[in-house]
């Protein structure tokens, strides 16, 4: 059957929202995503069930789903896993679409680096202009940045002028770490912080309570203890910072370059057994990956 064009647009962001949320879809969503008017899409949509495209579940929380005919008509095989390439505009991940096939049609040029990006999902909600940026991909955790020049809103294509590509580091934190593990106990004082990080130069260390973690203290706690007169033998649980961020020594590093940023901290404790064995600064993440 031939599907028109606007057809096309409701039934591939139909799909991508429906795999990104599964449960049915709204036409008002479906509207609000490809800047359509819900009566637009709703006629449409009647027409689509019609030819068993798509199937309509009834009830306050019911709307749409995609049949598999819809997936057949479109030439999508999808399974479980094709949609965890995201694409995010400054900064904020797009929701109504995914990034299916990334085609480079001028990689060998000197000065210049164009790419085709097939998207899961309308086209309509970028603009000429846009800074995107795709990925990491699935398997070899590349990330792509660029800036929109052209589309094809009945491809639901992008045209992208790349700026970087960047494969992310995908060996586990434990290849990264620092080690050994520079530590201090419970029972000892300011006095004893300052003159750990003065002989190993270090900003910071985990606090141990036997072998467990009980907090983390860092040059920025102890300016804060002497900033409130604190004396030098006051003991560290009263200074130190107990919500200390971890992470199992087998995690990617590149699953743990958010926390970084969302929790906005300098370092972070790697574990093996809930036992600390090593620490992650930012400092070891730019030598890794400096465009981070």
């Amino acid at each position: 059957m031939e599907l028109s064009l606007i057809q096309k647009d409701i039934l591939i962001t139909l799909i991508t929202l429906y795999h990104q949320q599964s449960h049915s879809i709204k036409g008002e969503e479906i509207a609000d995503m490809i800047q359509r008017n819900p009566g637009t899409v709703r006629n449409q949509m009647q027409s689509l069930k019609a030819v068993g495209l798509v199937d309509g579940v009834p009830g306050p929380k019911g709307g749409y789903i995609p049949t598999q005919l819809a997936y057949n008509e479109l030439n999508l095989n999808i399974s479980e896993g094709d949609y965890d390439v995201p694409i995010s505009r400054d900064g904020e991940k797009i929701k109504g679409a995914h990034v299916q096939e990334i085609d480079f049609t001028t990689l060998c040029h000197p000065d210049i680096c164009h790419a085709v990006i097939k998207l899961i999902g309308s086209a309509k909600i970028f603009e000429i202009g846009d800074r995107i940026t795709i990925g990491p991909t699935p398997v070899n955790k590349l990330m792509i940045r660029g800036e929109v020049f052209g589309k094809d809103e009945s491809k639901q294509s992008l045209l992208i002028a790349t700026s970087e590509m960047i494969s992310l580091p995908k060996q586990p934190i434990k290849a990264y770490m620092s080690t050994p593990l520079k530590t201090l106990a419970s029972t000892q004082t300011i006095r004893d912080a300052v003159a750990l990080f003065h002989r190993e130069r270090i900003h910071g260390a985990p606090v141990l309570d036997g072998d467990y973690l009980a907090g983390i203290v860092t040059m920025g706690d102890i300016a804060k203890a002497l900033d409130h007169d604190l004396p030098l033998d006051t003991t560290l649980p009263s200074v130190m910072t107990r919500d200390v961020v971890q992470a199992p020594s087998d995690i990617k590093l590149f699953d743990v370059i958010r926390r970084f940023k969302e929790r906005e901290i300098g370092r972070l404790v790697v574990t093996e057994n809930g036992k600390p064995v090593g620490i992650l600064t930012q400092s070891d993440i730019i030598r890794v990956f400096p465009s981070l």
